[in-house]
């Protein structure tokens, strides 16, 4: 586990490190939405890993909720764009 979450924070710096002409603000919120599908992703796996049904929807919706997370990151930054112009 503490792998995928070192994979996860190294995603997010590596994005920060590409958008150097991006706001902090933007570069938060694209940090915040790779974070969040690393994170989805890792309930994806957990999911296909569990032992239980419950267990697997449980896991299903942490990611679907995730997802969700990351996608209201991205509309941020979307937002932020437009406005910006």
């Amino acid at each position: 586990m503490k792998k995928i979450a070192l994979v996860a924070v190294a995603t997010g710096l590596m994005t920060l490190a590409a958008c150097n002409s991006n706001t902090p603000s933007e570069n938060a919120a694209d940090a915040l939405e790779a974070n969040l599908e690393a994170q989805a992703d890792n309930f994806e796996m957990m999911a296909d890993n569990a032992t239980t049904e419950a267990e697997a929807a449980m896991f299903e919706n942490a990611a679907e909720n995730a997802q969700a997370q990351a996608d209201n990151a991205d509309a941020i930054v979307e937002n932020s764009i437009a406005n910006a112009m």
